[in-house]
């Protein structure tokens, strides 16, 4: 596998991690249940504004959703810790709650990712759902959450 397909591969599987913590925060799916969507193609790996026929990679996209899973608590009071004054994380889009709570999830997680590329990962799919100012607060509830949730190197 080429860098890019692997690149390309990891992007799937950060975009199918949101897609997937979305869809069990809606529907009440398991994680056994998106993981085998993921695993079968069921969940999208493009939007609009990005394509690829490159496999997921299912191996990121397990740890991710069962970190986020298994560590919401934690995760989520990161995240409500670290958002703009006066927000609240329940008032949030759900689309928006799934990219920080993925995002929170693989700062955590997945160390020997550098936080710049974790967070702009997840600013580019956030710029795949929204037009507005979200893309830059899901930037900046990130980069907050990094100083917390990742020692430094």
């Amino acid at each position: 596998m080429s860098a890019s397909d692997a690149h390309a591969a990891r992007r799937a599987a950060r975009l199918g991690t949101v897609q997937g913590l979305y869809q069990m925060e809606l529907s009440g799916a398991s994680t056994a249940d998106v993981i085998g969507d993921f695993a079968a193609g069921k969940l999208p790996r493009e939007t609009e504004s990005t394509y690829t026929d490159t496999e997921g990679d299912l191996g990121l996209f397990t740890v991710l959703i069962e970190h986020a899973v298994d560590r919401q608590a934690t995760l989520d009071r990161a995240i409500a810790r670290n958002l703009s004054e006066g927000w609240k994380l329940e008032r949030l889009d759900a689309v928006a709650r799934a990219i920080l709570r993925a995002g929170a999830a693989e700062l955590e997680q997945c160390t020997g990712t550098p936080v710049a590329v974790v967070i702009d990962e997840y600013v580019e799919v956030a710029k795949a759902f929204f037009d507005g100012p979200e893309p830059g607060f899901i930037n900046a509830t990130l980069d907050a959450c990094a100083k917390e949730l990742r020692a430094p190197a």
